[in-house]
C-alpha cells in the first residue's frame, strides 16, 4: 500500500503553486441571517460536509481508495457519496474492504451513483453493497428516463415507487440527481414541467431528490420560471442531499446544462443566498463535486487540489456579516 500513498509534500507544494479567483459575490452573497446557519453565521456544517467521488475519479484509479480517503480525511472532509466501488489499475476492491478503510479513516458513506439498469437487474445487491457501506441513501444521476412525455414520466415513476420501497424496506432512501434536462417541459404537454411532474408522482415515503444546485440554476436558466431553493423549502423532507457545484454561465443558455463548472466559489452561484433561505436546519447533507475537477487543475496536486480549495471555502460560507 505504500507505494500508492499520496506524496504529501508534493502535494502541498502543488497547492501552494495552485491558485484560482475567488468571486466574492459567490462566497458572501446577501443571504438573511437565519436558522440553517450556525452562531457565527456558517452555512454548512462541518459534520455533514463530504464529496461526491467522481470530483477525484483520478486519483481513485491511480492512487486508489486507501490513499484518496486518508487525504480527504486529512482535508477535513467526513462524508463521501460513491461514483462505483472500483480503483482502476490499483487492484481490486470488495465492499467490505471499502468500509473497512472509510471507517479507519472517519469517513461516512452518504449515497452512492448507480445506473437505472442496476436497479432494473440488480436491486438487491446494490442495496446489499448499500447495507454494507453503511449508506443512508442510494441513488442515479439519471434522469428518470429518456421519455420526455407525460406516459414516460408516468412508467417512470412507478419504477422508482417500487425500487423505493424495496430501498425503504432495508431502511435505506433511493433518490434522483438532477442535470437541466429534468426542469424541461413535456414534449406532449409544454404547460407541464416534468420535474413537477415527478415530484407528484413519485411516492414521498419511497422516492427523494438529491439537487444538484448548479444544474438547478442551470435548470433555471435553460428553461425559466422556478427558484431551485422553492423546491427545497416546499419539500424539505424529500432533499436529503446537496451536489453543491459552482460554475459560471455559458454564453449560450441553451447549451449543455447552460454553466460550466468550477472550484467551489471561483463561480457565480449565489450559495449564501440559497442556503440562507433554507428552513429545517440540519436535514441535508452537503456534497462537493467538480465534474472537471482532474482535468482542469495543474497535476499535482490535480483533483485533490481543488477539493482542498474548495473544503476551505465552503467551511468559510457565512450568511450573515
Amino acid at each position: 500500500m505504500a507505494k500508492n500513498r499520496i506524496d504529501r509534500r508534493t502535494l502541498l507544494r502543488g497547492l501552494a503553486g495552485s491558485t484560482v479567483a475567488v468571486s466574492a459575490a459567490s462566497l458572501t452573497g446577501a443571504a438573511p441571517a437565519c436558522a440553517s446557519s450556525d452562531s457565527n453565521g456558517h452555512l454548512i456544517p462541518r459534520g455533514h460536509l463530504g464529496i461526491q467521488l467522481y470530483s477525484v475519479r483520478d486519483k481513485i484509479a491511480q492512487v486508489g481508495f486507501a490513499a484518496v480517503f486518508e487525504e480527504l480525511s486529512r482535508i477535513g472532509y467526513r462524508e463521501v457519496e460513491f461514483a462505483g466501488y472500483t480503483q482502476g489499475a490499483v487492484g481490486a476492491i470488495t465492499p467490505e474492504q471499502i468500509r473497512r478503510l472509510l471507517d479507519d479513516n472517519g469517513l461516512k458513506a452518504a449515497g452512492s451513483h448507480r445506473g437505472l439498469n442496476d436497479f432494473r437487474t440488480n436491486l438487491e445487491w446494490e442495496l446489499d453493497v448499500a447495507e454494507t457501506l453503511g449508506m443512508p441513501a442510494l441513488g442515479t444521476a439519471q434522469a428518470p428516463t429518456g421519455d420526455r412525455t407525460i406516459a414516460g414520466y408516468h412508467a417512470a415513476a412507478a419504477e422508482f415507487n417500487a425500487w423505493g420501497a424495496a430501498a425503504a424496506a432495508r431502511g435505506i432512501k433511493l433518490y434522483q440527481h438532477n442535470h437541466t434536462i429534468e426542469f424541461s417541459f413535456a414534449v406532449d404537454r409544454p404547460d407541464v414541467r416534468l420535474y413537477d411532474l415527478f415530484l407528484e408522482l413519485t411516492d414521498p415515503r419511497y422516492v427523494y431528490l438529491e439537487m444538484d444546485i448548479l444544474w438547478a440554476y442551470g435548470g433555471a436558466r435553460k428553461y425559466p420560471g422556478f427558484r431551485p431553493v422553492d423546491y427545497v423549502n416546499a419539500h424539505p423532507d424529500r432533499f436529503p442531499l446537496f451536489h453543491v457545484k459552482d460554475g459560471v454561465p455559458l454564453p449560450d443558455p441553451q447549451q449543455g446544462n447552460s454553466y460550466l463548472d468550477v472550484e467551489f466559489g471561483a463561480g457565480v452561484i449565489p450559495f449564501a443566498d440559497f442556503f440562507g433561505e433554507l428552513t429545517g436546519r440540519g436535514r441535508f447533507e452537503f456534497l462537493w463535486e467538480q465534474d472537471s475537477a482532474p482535468n482542469a487543475q495543474p497535476n499535482p496536486p490535480g483533483s485533490l487540489g481543488a477539493a482542498e480549495r474548495s473544503y476551505g471555502r465552503m467551511v468559510e460560507l457565512r450568511g450573515d456579516r
